[in-house]
């Protein structure tokens, strides 16, 4: 007890822990730590409202309420439909086709959303029901799209990346170009996955109720989506911040004039309600986050850590392998924005002793956190495609394990070959 009142960075460490085994919250965890660390060691406690503020008042995180916004307008306003219905008709009666649509839509879907729960809500409701529909387990399908869905942090737009991009004073756009690749191999890797599995089990798609051409015209406004969107910020015309303003817009344009989908002022006032609970939930986890980031790096937390991980070898590789143990194991029990404002300051030291690029570093830990979010106990995506689908958690695990192994795949081949993530960055010189 002794030893924990003369040394703070224990302290804030052991505090986080007890509380992470006592299920507290994660975002409480972090604040009430950094809170009663920095009032026992006299810290100043008056700081802690201006730390708590100046971790939600940076520029780049005003695009994380602007793109959950634009995420939810855009799935009123029928876009998603419309895709998995494109979809459909490009994959027809091939086998696995309903699942390997899935892995398409949810890929697309990623280009809109950023964020894995909001594209599971999204797509899981039009999706599951599908495949049930013509054959498929319902677990599979539920953990089909779960698992998928984790690709809208890695695909850009990503609310992943815009955090990261702050912590680690690295190029939101270099960062949005270099995931668009690697999102692809994850894509890929799935898609062989659940082909397999649709073979093994009789799996098949549906027969085309409309011609190709026919559900392209229908979903060519959504199809535009990322268009638009990356479009704009690979073409210098806007920021990221600007452009998550300008697919709002976009959305509404094409809800309200074009698919006429978004009829009632109580559609709009729905869809802004549930965005700002959204946004409420992610911004006070950044908060928290940063708050313990901040006292964790003032007692000496920071540097043991990092002094701890150095330690372990002086191989590059053996250290990646440790860190992707870390990210792994931590993703599940904590939720990716936590991860970043808790791991990612004891982690940036090696990736300046070793000369890691910080790009692909970026890439490499979100498709980890991709992971994470289909890894129990705080799975959030399988938490949604588990509400929607009426199954537990139990039931849903076993076939997204399959699933979790061709994720793993693709992130090992992410992790040995970086030029794969920074082609495209160095291609368009960002």
């Amino acid at each position: 007890m002794h030893t924990l009142t003369q040394d703070p960075a224990l302290l804030l460490l052991i505090l986080f822990l007890v509380q992470l085994v006592l299920r507290v919250p994660i975002a409480i965890s972090l604040g009430l730590s950094a809170g009663i660390v920095s009032y026992i060691f006299d810290m100043g406690i008056d700081m802690l409202p201006y730390n708590f503020f100046a971790g939600v008042a940076k520029v780049p995180l005003l695009a994380i309420p602007f793109f959950i916004l634009a995420g939810f307008i855009m799935e009123r306003a029928g876009i998603a439909d419309r895709i998995v219905k494109l979809v459909e008709a490009l994959v027809g009666d091939m086998t696995g086709g309903l699942a390997i649509a899935a892995v398409a839509v949810a890929t697309f879907w990623g280009a809109v959303s950023g964020s894995g729960p909001a594209t599971v809500a999204a797509l899981g409701l039009i999706l599951i029901p599908a495949m049930v529909k013509n054959g498929y387990d319902k677990a599979f399908a539920a953990a089909n799209v779960s698992v998928t869905s984790g690709l809208a942090i890695v695909i850009p737009p990503s609310i992943a990346f815009i955090v990261y991009g702050g912590i680690a004073d690295a190029s939101v756009p270099a960062l949005f170009a270099a995931g668009i690749i690697p999102g692809l191999i994850v894509a890929g890797c799935l898609m062989l996955m659940v082909y397999y599995i649709s073979k093994k089990f009789g799996y098949k798609g549906v027969p085309r109720k409309q011609s190709v051409w026919s559900a392209f015209k229908q979903a060519f406004w959504g199809v535009m989506t990322p268009v638009v969107i990356l479009g704009g910020i690979y073409g210098g015309i806007f920021t990221p911040t600007e452009a998550a303003a300008v697919a709002i817009f976009y959305g509404l344009f094409v809800g309200v004039f074009i698919y006429k989908t978004i009829n009632k002022f109580e559609i709009f006032v729905d869809v802004l309600v549930e965005s700002v609970k959204a946004t409420a939930v992610i911004m006070f986890v950044v908060t928290c986050a940063g708050l313990f980031a901040w006292v964790a790096s003032t007692v000496g937390l920071v540097e043991r850590g990092a002094a701890v991980l150095m330690g372990l070898s002086d191989n590059p590789w053996a250290i990646l392998f440790f860190i992707n143990i870390i990210l792994l194991a931590a993703g599940m029990i904590m939720d990716a924005i936590s991860i970043y404002y808790v791991l990612l300051p004891f982690l940036l030291p090696s990736i300046h002793h070793f000369g890691w690029d910080p790009v692909w570093f970026g890439v490499m830990m979100t498709v980890n956190l991709a992971v994470g979010q289909v890894t129990p106990p705080v799975a959030v995506n399988l938490y949604v495609g588990a509400q929607i689908s009426g199954l537990t958690m139990e039931q849903i695990t076993p076939p997204v394990l399959p699933l979790l192994l061709a994720t793993l795949v693709a992130l090992a081949i992410i992790v040995l070959f970086p030029e794969l993530s920074l082609v495209l960055p160095h291609w368009w010189g960002l």
